[in-house]
């Protein structure tokens, strides 16, 4: 059995553990505070300055030519966003996962150990209900293990997913504004 002095030990560290977790959310959710803040501020600076270049636009061609000259950026800008928020994310869930699995290997280990105490103060006869707790809580921290693996593969393969994405999606903005940017040009050549 656990003395009082185990309890408190044992419940004061998990009161720490959730403390950090939290401390660290906080941060996280500070940093997607803050990109945010920072795309809200820069979008309106942009668009302050695109509406008033619009203004002083005196033909079609001219229009033409700063829409195109305009898209290309925004969708830059709106890909980077996505990433730096997915790494904010990602980031958040690589310390929660860390936390988690460090806070089931602790609680494993204490179990293993109450175990053994339990073992060697419990009645003749009863080693093999020891054993078969003893087999249960491995076969627990062997499934655990698996969907780690499991995930990690997952948030790897999303991430290698993301990656792609973003690229295709980068060279893609960049043809159209290309393609339109010579569009513009031929236009004003006619």
């Amino acid at each position: 059995m656990m003395t009082p002095e185990q309890f408190t030990a044992t419940q004061k560290a998990q009161f720490e553990a959730f403390f950090d977790l939290a401390a660290k959310s906080m941060d996280h959710m500070e940093k997607l505070i803050d990109l945010n803040m920072q795309a809200a501020k820069t979008t309106l600076q942009e668009n302050a300055e695109h509406t008033l270049a619009l203004l002083s636009v005196k033909d079609l061609q001219e229009l033409s030519a700063l829409q195109s000259g305009w898209m290309q950026p925004m969708a830059e800008k709106a890909l980077s966003y996505s990433r730096h928020a997915y790494e904010i994310a990602s980031g958040a869930q690589a310390e929660l996962a860390k936390t988690a699995e460090s806070q089931i290997s602790e609680t494993h280990k204490k179990f293993m150990e109450l175990a053994e105490t339990a073992a060697k103060n419990a009645p003749a006869g009863s080693e093999t209900a020891v054993a078969m707790m003893k087999s249960a809580m491995n076969a627990a921290s062997n499934a655990y293990d698996s969907v780690q693996k499991v995930t990690k593969q997952a948030a790897e393969a999303v991430e290698a997913n993301m990656n792609a994405v973003t690229s295709t999606a980068m060279k893609a903005a960049q043809s159209t504004a290309r393609n339109s940017g010579n569009s513009a040009a031929k236009r004003a050549a006619a």
